[in-house]
């Protein structure tokens, strides 16, 4: 049986796997590239570097259509072989990235399910669940995040210093290193004065100081990965859906806000977004929840 000669792709795909590993890149990345380069090699065959263009690679995306692969799934494809050339540039193998010329599938924007008012409120209002390690802290934790409609990486970068509770305002880091001041209220007064006592003595019991507002209970600062388990694990305990992450929570924020009338300029600024483009995101939500509202209330829509 003749033995199958590696191609040109297949023996530099192999290579860019390594490089992956070495770089400690997740073993979902490797396992999604290597598929997918996989098939590029295949469809590719013999060729070299130079008889692979811009045009042999849309012919490639074609054939992931023929095949009835989803825009997703061809996006994906793509980005693999960009990344392929990205790595075959820095080792001087190919001097251009055909692939950059290749326009990425254009995907639907798929707009997040945003919790209602009282789905929030049933989260926030009673008892912890029992699943709270910390309940005190991971109370506070969704106040800040709903009540002020902070991203998660800001979140856990807020210092002791950076609460200001006399101005009930607390200074954030943005994107970019952007600060802005953000307002809290009652709700997030009442979690912090119920919290930092408890702060306190967690940390006196340690022997320990640190800066960072959310500690874990070895005292150290929470990271967003903590975070994102705290909220899900909380949310799911009373009744939300398991897709609410940190982010939900900011996302309900905006939108609420704006439900209740507030102006998109001042909601752009509260959540430290650079273009006003971002946030009319939410006039997006609030026209589908509106429509909802109307499909399932007026009598003229049934």
């Amino acid at each position: 049986m003749k033995e199958h000669r590696r191609t040109t792709v297949e023996l530099a795909t192999d290579e860019f796997l390594r490089h992956l590993r070495e770089r400690n890149a997740s073993a979902h990345t490797i396992k999604a590239y290597a598929g997918d380069l996989d098939v590029f090699a295949a469809y590719m065959g013999s060729r070299d570097w130079k008889a692979i263009d811009h045009i042999a690679i849309r012919g490639f995306l074609s054939h992931l259509y023929d095949r009835k692969l989803s825009k997703t799934s061809v996006a994906r494809a793509l980005a693999a072989v960009r990344s392929l050339y990205r790595w075959l540039a820095q080792e001087g193998i190919v001097e251009q990235n055909p692939a950059k010329l290749v326009s990425t599938p254009r995907l639907p924007k798929k707009l997040p399910r945003v919790p209602t008012i009282e789905e929030v409120n049933s989260v926030l209002d009673g008892k912890m669940p029992e699943v709270a390690s910390f309940p005190e802290r991971d109370r506070l934790i969704l106040e800040l995040l709903y009540g002020c409609g902070i991203r998660n990486s800001e979140l856990v970068g807020i210092n002791l210093e950076d609460i200001r509770i006399s101005n009930e305002a607390i200074l954030i880091r943005g994107k970019g290193k952007k600060e802005r001041y953000v307002p809290f209220g009652g709700s997030v007064s009442a979690a912090l004065a119920v919290y930092l006592p408890w702060r306190q003595k967690l940390l006196a019991t340690l022997k320990k100081t640190n800066s960072a507002l959310l500690v874990n209970q070895r005292g150290g600062r929470l990271t967003t990965r903590s975070v994102g388990r705290i909220v899900k694990r909380i949310a799911v305990a009373k009744g939300l859906s398991p897709d609410v992450h940190p982010h939900t929570l900011r996302h309900a924020f905006g939108t609420h806000m704006l439900e209740e009338g507030a102006d998109l300029r001042a909601i752009q600024e509260l959540l430290g977004h650079e273009r006003l483009a971002t946030t009319q995101r939410y006039t997006q939500l609030s026209v589908k929840h509106m429509m909802e509202v109307y499909d399932q209330t007026h009598p003229r829509a049934k």
